[in-house]
C-alpha cells in the first residue's frame, strides 16, 4: 500500500475510533490550574475611555527619579548588549514638554541631557562636548540604534493618554495566563484590551494607533503598544508593578521597547510628584561656550 492509501485509511479510520470510546488512543494527566483574582471589576467601554480621559486631564506636569538601563539587540548578529544602569530625572509638562537627564553613576555628574518642546529636540553630551540638534523625527537612521534615539518616546510612555476627539476605539475582553515563580502557580489575569484608532481622511479605512490592555482587578493599564503610520509596532511599553507613590499609584517600573530600532530602555521609579510648578527654564539646556553643534538626522 502506497503512502497516499495508508494516508487516507488513517484519515478514515480515527474518527472511529475517537468515537468508539476505546481508552487504548489516550492518557489522562492533571494540568495546573490558574488562580484568578479575587477581584474582577467590570466597566462598559465608556465607562473605561472615561477614567482614562480624566486620568490624563488631570495631570499637568510629572517629576519623576528614576534609574535608566538601556540594552541594544542586534539580531542578524544574535548579539545584545547592556548599558550600565545610571540614575537620571525625568521632566514632563503638558503640552509636549519634556527633559530626560542622566547622570555618571556614583560621581553624579552629568552623562546626557536631552530636551524637547514636541517638534525640536537637543541632545547634549558633556563628554564629548558636543549637542545634537534636530527635530522629534528620525529621518536617517543610524547604524548605531541609540543615536536614534528620540525623547518623544519617553513623553508617551510615562503617562497614557486619554482618546482625542477624533479618534475610534473599540473595547475587547480577554485574559492571560502568567506564571508566579516564587510561588510556583499561575495566574489568570482578565483582561480589558483598548484599541485606539483614526480614520483616514476620504477613506472606511482605520489607521491603528494604539492598544492600551488593563488589568481587570484595578482596571489599571499595564501595557501600551503605539503604531507609526504604516500600521508597524513601533513602541512596546510594559507597565508595573504599581506602588503607591504618595497616595499616587504609578508602576515602579516601565519597560520601553523598540523592535524597528533594535534597542530598549527599562526605568525602574524611585519618586514620582504629580502637577508640580514646573517653568520654562527648566527646559532649556544651557550650553557651555565652545560646544560642537551636529545636526541630528
Amino acid at each position: 500500500m502506497n503512502k497516499g492509501r495508508r494516508f487516507a485509511s488513517a484519515a478514515l479510520f480515527l474518527p472511529l475510533f475517537l468515537l468508539s470510546g476505546c481508552g487504548i488512543l489516550w492518557t489522562t494527566r492533571r494540568l495546573p490550574v490558574p488562580k484568578p483574582p479575587s477581584v474582577v471589576q467590570t466597566v462598559s467601554p465608556d465607562d473605561l475611555v472615561a477614567q482614562l480621559d480624566r486620568r490624563w486631564e488631570a495631570l499637568n506636569s510629572l517629576y519623576a527619579n528614576v534609574e535608566i538601563q538601556a540594552s541594544t539587540l542586534k539580531k542578524k548578529e544574535g548579539v545584545e548588549k547592556d548599558y550600565t544602569t545610571i540614575p537620571g530625572l525625568i521632566l514632563m509638562r503638558k503640552p509636549e514638554m519634556l527633559r530626560v537627564y542622566g547622570r555618571v553613576p556614583v560621581i553624579g555628574s552629568r552623562m546626557f541631557d536631552m530636551v524637547t518642546d514636541g517638534k525640536n529636540v537637543t541632545l547634549y553630551i558633556p563628554s564629548k562636548d558636543t549637542a545634537y540638534k534636530g527635530t522629534n523625527t528620525v529621518h536617517k537612521k543610524s547604524v548605531n540604534p541609540l543615536e536614534n534615539l528620540r525623547p518623544g518616546f519617553f513623553l508617551d510612555a510615562m503617562v497614557v493618554r486619554g482618546v482625542e476627539p477624533d479618534e475610534d476605539y473599540m473595547v475587547t475582553a480577554d485574559s492571560d495566563t502568567l506564571e508566579d515563580a516564587k510561588k510556583k502557580h499561575l495566574l489568570l489575569v482578565p483582561e480589558y484590551v483598548l484599541s485606539v484608532m483614526r480614520r483616514k481622511p476620504g477613506s472606511r479605512e482605520l489607521t491603528p494607533m494604539r492598544v492600551v490592555t488593563f488589568h481587570r482587578d484595578d482596571l489599571l493599564p499595564y501595557q501600551q503598544d503605539l503604531y507609526d503610520s504604516e500600521g508597524n509596532l513601533e513602541t512596546e511599553i510594559l507597565y508595573g508593578p504599581y506602588e503607591n507613590f504618595r497616595n499616587i499609584q504609578y508602576p515602579s517600573r516601565i519597560t520601553i521597547k523598540r523592535p524597528l530600532e533594535d534597542y530598549q530602555v527599562v526605568m525602574t521609579i524611585d519618586k514620582v510628584v504629580e502637577n508640580m510648578p514646573l517653568h520654562d527654564d527648566q527646559f532649556e539646556i544651557k550650553l557651555p561656550e565652545g560646544t560642537q553643534i551636529k545636526q541630528l538626522k
